[in-house]
């Protein structure tokens, strides 16, 4: 470090570096952090909440050019709120939006500056938790914050590195004695997940001024550690508290109460309890026995976007029982891009994803992920070339298998109908291929946001303790109850595809000719008639998933999708909000490689009945 540059400021690049740094080197302790995680559940999930909440963070500043550094913290505590997953990435959350709040107005930040705003998240975080325990992330954010002011305070002090040294030995000191101030760490000779998270963070950043920035990859690959895990010695989940599902509720909406009322509304009988605010957004962690009173509450302060109930004593009893080199819950879900699957529904439940490919020339994109459904919206509506898709080839396949093995003992992958793509026969080439890995596959006889649905319906059993091949059965169940409709502006598309005639084409567009379509339940595309202008064909596909509903259904979901038309969207969630009281409806633009075939203007329905 002798021959480095010294660092006077933080600007916007070097802030968005340095959270690059922290969330690869968070990410690398994952399956660590699962290991030790006694406390206050001793579930074996803090290193995969972390990660899926470091995850959302890095994926929205990995193309920021923005050169503010109060634009980038704000960045990142956005889209860690969004993508917060457990306590722990709730906790992150509000430590970074009380950091961006202590920025905000600053172009570039000094030494003294940064401090400062470090000292805001610390007390934000305090701030947040109604029941704060020593011994915890609280306490290693507090401590490293204050080191990070005295530094800034110190005669001669200006430089970030020797601060952010200093402050990675407080870190580690802070670290060091969490057991001595919880006593259920100290019994399982651990220190506490949640707050090694934080320090791998710090690590993270000073990593990068001793080392420069890492080449090649992402840095998130697995850590190496011992079989052993305290989990397996714990008689019991609970070791803070008693309530058994840990829930988790993402609210969205233009008038929404403060955190006080929120607070106040679910503090009884719940634990664990907290409530961040941003703006329009909303999000809600707390452990309960009625997770569904908790959701129902939310929904009656704007649109829940997402919720997951986790029941802790089914993942606690997972945890324990782990075979292999770590620790990891029974049963994870995968899609592939064509789902639909919306973000936020992805986040809440740690459902993994598969990019589908399209081939611009010369050029891979992956889908979702180098092009955005509105990026490839817009370019539908401009009327140039577009790509051509193609599925993921075997390799990528394996490779994602591996990754969500990383988090569960069996995969359960829903994928697009086989009738519809070879995505399905990749799948299983892959699969042939890694034989090592327990992988589910289920032909969805579906596309888009229908698969979003069965998904959906997946991880709620997978969260439930339901094993693998209950879930498989359960999906395939409902499945068969289930279906999609949608229609297109134009049949520009579909002709392009070979799916119509050019002379039918024509006669539509002088007709204004909808076609109602579908997806029959073994997966084949159904024409259902058609309607001439948008407002017959609503109608029609309205009446139609009316129709298919059985009387006295309870538990039925809906998809709505679009392409380039969101205040068709909009109609739509109204109409079956009002027709279907209660009913969750997910809303998602349509992915590249669906919207390719379709067009811009295209839009659909897809329900499931769950009863």
């Amino acid at each position: 470090m002798s021959d480095r540059s010294r660092i006077a400021y933080v600007d916007g690049p070097r802030l968005r570096r340095a959270l690059l740094a922290a969330c690869r080197s968070g990410r690398r302790s994952k399956a660590e952090l699962n290991r030790i995680n006694v406390f206050p559940v001793a579930d074996g999930d803090t290193g995969t909440n972390l990660s899926l909440t470091l995850e959302a963070v890095a994926g929205e500043l990995a193309g920021s050019r923005e050169r503010r550094v109060d634009r980038v913290a704000a960045a990142a505590a956005r889209s860690a709120l969004l993508g917060a997953r457990g306590n722990c990435g709730m906790m992150l959350s509000q430590f970074l939006l009380g950091f961006s709040g202590g920025l905000k107005g600053r172009a570039r930040a000094s030494l003294a500056e940064f401090a400062t705003a470090l000292t805001e998240g610390a007390r934000s975080l305090d701030a947040a938790v109604a029941n704060p325990v020593e011994g915890t992330i609280l306490t290693v954010v507090r401590d490293s914050a204050s080191k990070a002011v005295d530094e800034s305070r110190a005669k001669g002090t200006a430089d970030f590195a020797d601060a952010m040294l200093a402050m990675r030995e407080t870190a580690r000191t802070s670290l060091a004695r969490t057991p001595e101030l919880l006593p259920v760490l100290a019994e399982a000779g651990v220190v506490d997940a949640g707050a090694q998270g934080f320090v791998e963070m710090v690590e993270g950043v000073v990593g990068l001024i001793e080392e420069g920035e890492a080449e090649g990859g992402d840095g998130s690959a697995e850590d190496v550690h011992p079989e052993w895990s305290p989990i397996g010695a714990a008689a019991h989940p609970f070791t803070h508290g008693s309530r058994r599902y840990c829930t988790e509720i993402l609210v969205e909406g233009p008038d929404l109460p403060g955190e006080k009322v929120v607070r106040a509304a679910l503090a009884e009988g719940s634990e664990e309890l907290l409530v961040i605010r941003s703006e329009e957004i909303l999000k809600i962690h707390l452990r309960t026995d009625h997770p569904g009173d908790a959701i129902d509450y939310c929904g009656t302060l704007g649109t829940v976007v997402a919720h997951k109930a986790e029941d802790m004593l089914a993942q606690f009893e997972a945890a324990r029982d782990a075979r292999g080199m770590a620790v990891r819950r029974p049963v994870g879900v995968m899609v592939d891009s064509g789902s639909d699957l919306p973000d936020a529904v992805a986040r809440a439940h740690g459902i993994h994803m598969i990019p589908l490919l399209l081939i611009d020339g010369d050029r891979t994109l992956k889908d979702r992920i180098d092009i955005t459904a509105e990026e490839f919206h817009a370019q539908l509506e401009s009327g140039g070339p577009l790509p051509t898709t193609s599925q993921p080839p075997p390799g990528d396949f394996i490779a994602a298998f591996e990754e969500a093995s990383t988090e569960a003992e069996v995969v359960v992958a829903i994928l697009v109908a086989a009738s519809l793509s070879g995505i399905y026969r990749s799948a299983e080439n892959a699969n042939r291929l890694a034989p090592h890995l327990d992988v589910r596959l289920v032909d969805s006889r579906g596309a888009s946001i229908l698969i979003a649905l069965l998904a959906l319906r997946a991880a709620e059993l997978a969260e439930a303790g339901m094993p693998a091949d209950g879930i498989v059965a359960e999906v395939e169940r409902v499945r068969q109850q289930s279906g999609i409709l949608f229609t297109v502006r134009n049949l520009d598309r579909l002709i392009a595809s070979g799916r119509v005639s050019q002379f039918a084409g024509w006669l539509g567009g002088m007709l204004d000719l909808k076609p109602v379509l579908g997806l029959a339940s073994d997966g084949t595309v159904k024409a259902y008639g058609k309607a001439r202008g948008a407002t017959r064909a609503k109608k029609m596909i309205l009446d139609r998933v009316a129709d298919a509903i059985p009387a006295g259904a309870k538990k039925v979901r809906f998809g709505v999708i679009h392409a380039a038309a969101p205040e068709m969207a909009d109609q739509l969630r109204g109409e079956l909000a009002s027709r279907y009281e209660g009913a969750e409806i997910l809303v998602a633009p349509i992915t590249p490689v669906i919207a390719t075939h379709l067009g811009a203007g295209a839009w659909g329905i897809a329900y499931t009945v769950e009863d």
